[in-house]
């Protein structure tokens, strides 16, 4: 019993700061400027910002494919060196992360400006003048900067801790008999990947998927900084309703919901095939 009431600072933490917000965006999306009682209206005003929804998932999708492209060949690769390389290994990954956001943001933004630090090392090493001489054109440098490009690039150098950490610890996990079995039965170092190591590790990606798509596909200051606000995204839109000279916390209230809506059913389904998945794997 003494042991019970440990928990209640957490249990009032979550009250305050997670339930009675969630509670408040219900009651705001289903309720008007004007009052008058429940409303769908600020659902049906979210049909003019069906773009921003659009641009959102695609390149959060964007970013997570090229996050797994990425991250579970070097998780692979990883849980097959020594200690000592993992841990080096690791602490790079994770290096970036105890720097603010915004000032990888920043960083990125002088990197890939007309004259960030790209540029100028590929005028330096002659580059455009070799393209210019080649083809004829009059190319001083190469626009990167306030692009989808750039906002996927954010993305993915933001959240590929994410993808790369639990793909890691899952494949790392696999016991080394169940491959050794594999092989004493004459599967190739393919087969065994394709039909052992790959199913087995399956949940890890998941996991992976889901750390990286949700931050992905609800971010704002990336498509702010990184994409020059041309693209309008879902936390850009969400902020433009709370902060912005369109204050509408109704509104904002209302995309918020159905965006946490869309998110909690493809977790859920996430979840239930990489239960099924397991199960596989292990029988």
């Amino acid at each position: 019993m003494k042991n019970k009431w440990l928990a209640a600072p957490y249990v009032v933490w979550m009250a305050i700061f997670v339930v009675a917000p969630l509670i408040l965006v219900v009651i705001f999306a289903f309720t008007s400027k004007s009052g008058g009682g429940v409303t769908l209206e600020n659902f049906s005003n979210m049909a003019t910002y069906i773009p921003a929804f659009e641009h959102s998932f695609a390149l959060a999708i964007a970013a997570t494919v090229i996050c797994i492209l990425i991250g579970y060949p070097l998780a692979y690769f990883l849980s097959r060196e020594k200690l000592m390389v993992r841990k080096v290994a690791m602490m790079l990954i994770m290096l970036p992360m105890w720097m603010n956001f915004l000032l990888r943001t920043y960083a990125w933004m002088s990197i890939l400006d007309d004259n960030g630090l790209i540029n100028q090392f590929l005028a330096n090493i002659g580059f455009f003048n070799l393209i210019n001489g080649m083809f004829g054109t009059n190319i001083q440098y190469i626009h990167m900067i306030n692009t989808q490009g750039a906002i996927v690039l954010g993305m993915v150098y933001n959240f590929l801790p994410f993808m790369v950490l639990p793909i890691f610890s899952v494949i790392d996990k696999i016991d080394h008999r169940v491959i050794e079995a594999a092989q004493d039965l004459g599967a190739d170092g393919t087969m065994v990947f394709r039909k052992v190591i790959f199913p087995l590790s399956l949940p890890g990606v998941l996991s992976g998927v889901t750390m990286v798509f949700i931050p992905s596909v609800s971010t704002f200051a990336l498509s702010r900084l990184l994409g020059g606000g041309k693209t309008l995204l879902l936390g850009d839109l969400i902020e433009m309703q709370f902060l912005g000279n369109a204050y509408n916390p109704h509104l904002g209230s209302a995309i918020a919901l159905v965006m946490m809506v869309i998110v909690l059913v493809m977790m859920a389904v996430m979840n239930r095939f990489g239960e099924g998945e397991e199960g596989v794997a292990v029988l």
